[in-house]
């Protein structure tokens, strides 16, 4: 048994209805009918209709033919004749030697667009916040026409939450307003069919109050109607449609169910939908109409039950219950197929169907009543079942199953066709698949035989059967191969075998690498002008051509030579605004087929903003509101309000203030007498916007100044003198003309009266012949020409300063050690410092070194005390060394007289290395030591000390000897040393204090006399005598420099040391703590003994 098979047209089978028109067909009157019925069979069938469930004899219509080799009817109406004279139900029978198949009943009406009936309006007289509602009443027209409501200019009407359109095509006014009075409400229907539009009269509305009654609604107004006419009162919800509590709808399963509620009442009432005792079903319902219209698509059973609307408005509300039945027209649970036997096999053919309410099953056979057809002995019906059993030839028919209720009909054909065939593959010999790896391959097996033949399947040259579950095996014979993968590639044999025979054929598999593309195209932010870059880079088989595509939002790219395609990117030049939008990648192969999107963004600065208002006008603030620009994909963080003042600064805007991005009002406060404009900048993350286009000019009225000037100061300027400034006040803070100054002062502690002077719009006053350095009690106060501005606040200031006139006295030094001393002082009386007292100065130079006698350039350093500071400390002094030094005060003038020298002298210290240490005339057992004294003593030399140690071959160190040398000693023999040995000499110097730094030199013993002797010619030879002198000579050079650079001011040796490790204790300190100042230099020549 083979079932749902096609059988291959050379093979006689009963004919199949492959084409025909639909169950209700409307047809346009204009144009010829055409009734379809194609059908297919061997021998090919021939055709036969019934109209009205009698014989349609087309021979006989002049009008009809039948296409040939077909069933189609053609009706010709081109002649005269009208299409309803073919009003009818047809029904197409296609019949063979093997048995009749039949149509569906084809209910033929042509489409009516009828015009509306022609009908007197009266114009409607409604009271404001009154409902109302337009009938359109659309003639009746098939099918159903379009309805839609628009005034003379064929524009569609506004529609609200107040005003809308029901179902019906009626127009709904919850409430009327002033505005809906109008002549020209028009409905219109457009009957789709026949692509025409009808239109009814325009109706007429008038709204009125009490308010504003004009004659002409007075004339068509009883004098009742108008003193009985109340003014505007708000009402609750009302439902104009549907009317009463609960109403019925039936809908048939598969179709789009609505339902609808409109409801008048002031404030316009808002809807809601519920459905008692379930929810509204995800995903299919939706509202329209301003949610008076419930939405539910593809209605099922399921469907049924209450659906509750609510109307509500602040004064109450109102609900409707539509009570919702769902029915449904016959639909198939299993439909019978085609079946074809052998002769002597069992079949079944099964029709099921479902419905509401349940269909009935009938069975034909050949368009004939099973019950009235021949009778087969084969075969017996059981309800929805018909059984087959050892059929032969003869028992080939078509059956047709009906099943109906009162919604509608379902019809099918199926035949049985008894064959006796040998299997044939159908498929083409050494068909070639290509697929992807791991994607599945699905290689055919078409075939056809009766009995139904068994199908196997094989793979490569030894035949080796397919089992597993690596495979899948359908009924169709197709092989499935879920994830293929590259060794699935082969040649794939399928045979097919029945009792009549066996065939085979061989197919062809290949796999191949899938298309990738391993470098996808990212998100982009691009400023406007810049240029974005998409890559797209792709890897695939070598056998197979990949082509790349680019998408810009799912259409091609615009024909823009900005856009540049490359092989593995996409560059966009000069992007603008109009680039936004998503690009894709799409590489395609004959096989597979990849894509990958992004993104771009264009960002920019904002637009400017628009349309800027003032409106609130008073006179210290205003509020301004604008419209903001363009964001360019870059949200707008703030607002920057600018200002101009026409009347004092013309052309130069000002910040005023600034606002978030999310607000576009602004109260702004205003200062009198300036002539406003105002401009907006909006801000986003790129920058900032052009600015908007100025606001209108408003000018504030004049008043007294609000404030008066700042940083007012007095300080004199000679000691006679006091100089009175301060900060202008700005043009709009004069707050009218005429803005002046009055400049008040008189002497502080003093029981004086204040003298005041007024200055024209300058920022500075001279007072003459004052007292030196006194203090003085200052104000400025604005005024102009409407008045002063508030008293000011009083700042101190004084007269000019002079010299100081006393030196500190009782100077005293404490000398703490070597480097460092401490000076001390008594301050000098206020009033003889005649000025602001900025510190103290300490000049300290030395006078001679008490080691040694010369004539020398001396430094005269200055340390600076800041405030009234009595005690400093002096850092760098020179050990052993005789110093002098005094102390000034200073003022904002200068420095006032020196106190008398002070003498002071620092303690011995350390001695500075000596100069050098040389090692001559080197013998068996001796070395001889040569030195010059320190370059610093720093103090009275007491001794020497000289230590020296043995070094081996492996640089370690011997035992140390040390020895003391008087100080007046400059060289040494060393005797009794080991022949041919290395030492390691550390020298140095030392005073009552301690030990200086040392010098450190190696030197090495001979080996043997023959050596000395070799050693004793060389020193008798000229070039070594030569070499010796030009080494000399250096030497002297050297210490000339260095002597000439330490008279210019360089630091000793010594005092580097001592400045390197020095006391924390003692380095100069900042300003504020009043030990150490900062110090200068100064230089003169001096014959102080060294």
């Amino acid at each position: 048994m083979i079932s749902a098979l096609d059988v291959p047209l050379d093979l006689s089978q009963p004919p199949t209805i492959t084409q025909q028109s639909p169950k209700d067909y409307i047809v346009d009157p204009r144009e010829n009918i055409v009734i379809q019925c194609e059908a297919k069979g061997k021998p090919p069938p021939s055709f036969s209709w019934t109209r009205n469930g009698t014989h349609f004899d087309i021979d006989k219509d002049a009008q009809v033919t039948m296409k040939p080799n077909s069933g189609t009817l053609v009706v010709n109406i081109m002649n005269g004749v009208k299409a309803e004279a073919y009003e009818g139900v047809y029904q197409c029978t296609a019949r063979n030697e093997r048995g009749a198949a039949i149509s569906n009943n084809i209910v033929i009406r042509p489409s009516r667009s009828p015009l509306w009936t022609k009908e007197k309006l009266e114009p409607n007289h409604v009271r404001e916040g009154d409902s109302l509602v337009l009938n359109c009443r659309p003639p009746v027209g098939l099918p159903p026409p379009i309805i839609f409501w628009m005034d003379n200019a064929f524009q569609r009407l506004p529609q609200s939450e107040r005003v809308s359109q029901g179902l019906n095509g009626d127009l709904y006014f919850s409430n009327v307003q002033p505005e809906d009075t109008r002549e020209d409400y028009i409905c219109y229907a457009r009957f789709n069919h026949t692509q025409t539009i009808q239109q009814k009269q325009p109706i007429s509305v008038k709204v009125f109050s009490m308010d504003s009654l004009n004659d002409t609604i007075a004339a068509n107004l009883s004098d009742t109607d108008i003193y009985g006419a109340k003014p505007v009162t708000e009402r609750p919800p009302v439902l104009l449609t549907p009317t009463g509590s609960t109403s019925n709808k039936v809908e048939l399963r598969g179709n789009v169910l609505l339902l609808e509620c409109i409801a008048a009442g002031l404030p316009t009432p808002v809807i809601r939908w519920i459905k008692e005792g379930g929810e509204l079903p995800a995903n299919r319902t939706f509202f329209e109409n301003f949610k008076k219209t419930l939405k539910i698509i593809d209605v099922s059973e399921a469907d049924s039950g209450n659906y509750k609307c609510i109307a509500r408005n602040i004064l109450g509300s109102t609900h409707h219950v539509i009570s919702v039945t769902v029915k449904a027209s016959p639909y198939w649970i299993t439909a019978p197929r085609n079946l074809v036997l052998s002769p002597g096999e069992d079949g079944t053919l099964i029709c099921r169907a479902n419905g509401n309410p349940k269909p009935s099953i009938s069975w034909l056979t050949n368009g004939v009543p099973i019950a009235i057809a021949p009778e087969d002995p084969s075969r017996k019906v059981d309800g929805d079942t018909i059984i087959f059993s050892a059929v032969q030839e003869r028992s080939s028919a078509v059956y047709q199953c009906n099943a109906s209720n009162e919604y509608g009909y379902l019809l099918a054909n199926a035949f049985v066709n008894v064959l006796a065939e040998p299997p044939r593959i159908l498929t083409p010999a050494n068909k070639l698949y290509q697929v992807i790896a791991d994607s599945p391959a699905l290689i055919d097996c078409a075939y056809f035989g009766s009995p139904k033949p068994e199908i196997e399947w094989f793979k490569g040259v030894k035949r080796s059967i397919l089992r597993g579950n690596e495979y899948v095996f359908h009924d169709n014979g197709t092989l499935e191969i879920p994830v293929a993968q590259k060794d699935s590639t082969g040649t794939y044999t399928c045979v097919a075998r029945n009792k009549l025979g066996k065939t085979q054929n061989e197919v062809q598999l290949e796999v191949k690498d899938p298309t990738m593309i391993i470098k996808q195209p990212e998100y982009k932010v691009i400023q406007r002008s810049a240029q974005a870059s998409f890559e797209c880079v792709i890897k695939h088989d070598p056998t197979l051509l990949p082509t790349v595509i680019w998408l810009k939002d799912n259409n091609e790219l615009p024909d823009d030579e900005r856009f540049l395609v490359g092989k593995d990117n996409l560059t966009i030049m000069n992007v603008t605004d109009k680039d936004d939008g998503t690009y894709t990648c799409i590489v395609n192969t004959t096989l597979d087929s990849v894509s990958a999107s992004a993104v771009l963004t264009v960002v920019a600065r904002p637009n400017p903003p628009l349309d800027l208002e003032l409106t609130g006008q008073l006179e210290r603030s205003i509020e301004l509101s604008w419209v903001p620009g363009e964001e360019n994909n870059s949200p707008i963080t703030n607002f920057v309000i600018e200002y101009e003042d026409g009347l004092h600064e013309p052309g130069v805007w000002h910040y005023q203030t600034e606002v978030p991005g999310s607000q576009t009002t602004v109260q702004l406060k205003l200062s009198p007498y300036v002539n406003y404009s105002f401009r907006v900048i909006a801000v986003n993350e790129i920058g900032r916007s052009q600015p908007s286009e100025p606001s209108e000019q408003y000018l504030t009225k004049s008043a007294n100044p609000d404030e008066n000037p700042s940083n007012v100061q007095g300080i004199g300027s000679e000691p006679d003198n006091l100089v009175i400034t301060w900060e202008s006040l700005k043009g709009f803070q004069s707050n009218g003309p005429g803005l002046q100054y009055k400049v008040s002062w008189r002497q502080k502690d003093v029981d004086d009266e204040w003298t005041s002077v007024v200055v024209a719009n300058v920022s500075k006053y001279i007072v003459s012949g004052t007292p030196t350095f006194v203090p003085y009690e200052i104000k400025v106060q604005a005024l102009n020409d409407l008045g002063y501005a508030p008293e000011p606040s009083e700042v101190i200031g004084h007269s000019g300063e002079d010299l100081p006139m006393v030196a500190p006295g009782n100077v005293q030094v404490h000398v703490i050690n070597s480097t460092l001393a401490k000076v001390h002082w008594d301050p000098v009386p206020l009033k003889s410092v005649r000025g602001h007292l900025q510190g103290y100065k300490v000049y300290y130079w030395k006078v001679q070194s008490l080691s040694r006698r010369s004539k020398r350039h001396v430094e005269k350093k200055i340390l600076t005390f800041r405030g009234n500071k009595t005690f400093g400390m002096l850092p760098g002094l020179e050990p052993y060394s005789s110093y002098k030094l005094n102390v000034r005060v200073v003022n904002g003038k200068g420095e006032g007289p020196a106190s008398p020298d002070k003498m002071f002298k620092t303690p011995e210290g350390v001695p500075s290395s000596p100069s050098f240490l040389k090692i001559t005339n080197p013998t068996l057992d001796s070395l001889t030591l040569e030195w010059g004294s320190p370059t610093h003593p720093n103090g009275v030399l007491t001794s020497y000390i000289l230590k020296f140690q043995p070094i081996n071959n492996t640089h370690e160190l011997g035992p140390l000897v040390e020895i003391r040398i008087p100080a007046n000693e400059s060289s040494l023999i060393l005797k009794n040393l080991n022949y041919s040995t290395r030492y390691k000499f550390y020298f140095n110097a030392q005073t009552s204090v301690g030990s200086g730094s040392q010098i450190t030199e190696e030197a090495v013993t001979i080996m043997d006399e023959a050596m000395a002797s070799r050693q004793v010619d060389i020193a008798t030879q000229g070039w070594f005598i030569g070499l010796m002198c030009a080494v000399a000579l250096l030497i002297l050079i050297l210490l000339i420099v260095c002597f000439i650079r330490r008279n210019k001011g360089g630091k000793y040796p010594v005092k580097e040391k001592e400045d390197a490790h020095a006391d924390p204790e003692i380095q100069p300190m900042k300003e504020d703590d009043g030990t150490f100042g900062e110090y200068r230099l100064f230089s003169f020549v001096s014959s102080a003994p060294f």
